[in-house]
């Protein structure tokens, strides 16, 4: 997964875009920096672009990634700390049918020290953990539709498992036994091939993302059923969705999250 597109980020600095970041169903007056154009908006969703960063309660919204790109991501700003169990939920949407990362937290001295992946050529969700990766291909990942993933790892025993809308996985090892630590950079939407950067459009997320959580510790099945289910669960202490510090770079919305009607 060492391929890499060229493509830089925009210098919000000097762009001609709008200083204002959020949009909500109100009419709002947006001011251009450069050109002092003012223009006079109704909306209907909550935008960001450019670069923004804040600490937000995202319960019952979700980040939107409407293109393939090698620049479009979230961000997630977390403490340093050490991490030797981890328990890591979301809930991902896509029509994409091509490799694509879903979760990325690399450290400067491990590109994948916690990568999901799925392998479209191999029909596989690859857990990368500590640079070593394990395969789960039994799993029915259908476009068009929420998918809840959940993925626990213990560092003493090497044992690795995974949870596909509620449905367990068998339990496999990696070999190593070390925690993961350092400065971690937590990114969705893209998959790191060095710390923060690296990124390939080829294997970018398309389509919406919500409830992501980490935990220092193992769930229980009966609380990952709660998280699937949606029932009322203990927020992540690494990652919490309900009080999420994030930054956006470039072209990924917040909306309410789609949900079926009946």
């Amino acid at each position: 997964m060492m391929s890499k597109e060229e493509g830089g980020e925009q210098d919000y600095t000097k762009s001609t875009l709008p200083i204002s970041i959020r949009v909500f169903p109100v009419h709002c007056i947006i001011l251009n920096p450069e050109t002092g154009f003012k223009m006079i908006l109704l909306l209907g969703l909550v935008m960001l672009t450019g670069c923004a960063e804040s600490i937000e309660d995202m319960s019952g919204q979700m980040f939107t990634f409407p293109e393939q790109t090698n620049t479009a991501r979230v961000k997630l700003n977390i403490a340093e700390q050490v991490l030797s169990e981890v328990t890591l939920c979301h809930r991902s949407f896509t029509d994409l049918k091509r490799d694509h990362a879903l979760f990325s937290l690399a450290t400067s001295s491990n590109n994948n020290d916690f990568l999901i992946f799925w392998d479209e050529t191999n029909k596989e969700i690859e857990p990368h953990i500590r640079d070593t990766k394990v395969e789960y291909g039994a799993f029915d990942y259908k476009p068009n539709m929420w998918h809840s993933i959940c993925t626990t790892w213990d560092s003493k025993s090497g044992l690795v498992q995974m949870w596909f809308d509620g449905i367990p996985s068998i339990k496999k090892s990696i070999s190593s036994r070390s925690s993961i630590q350092g400065t971690m950079m937590i990114i969705l939407g893209q998959e790191q091939d060095s710390h923060g950067g690296g990124f390939d459009s080829k294997q970018s997320f398309v389509g919406m993302m919500s409830d992501v959580h980490m935990w220092d510790y193992i769930l229980s099945s009966c609380e990952i059923q709660n998280y699937v289910d949606e029932r009322q669960f203990t927020p992540g202490n690494v990652i919490n969705w309900n009080a999420l510090d994030f930054q956006i770079v470039n072209n990924v919305l917040i909306e309410q999250k789609s949900m079926s009607c009946h």
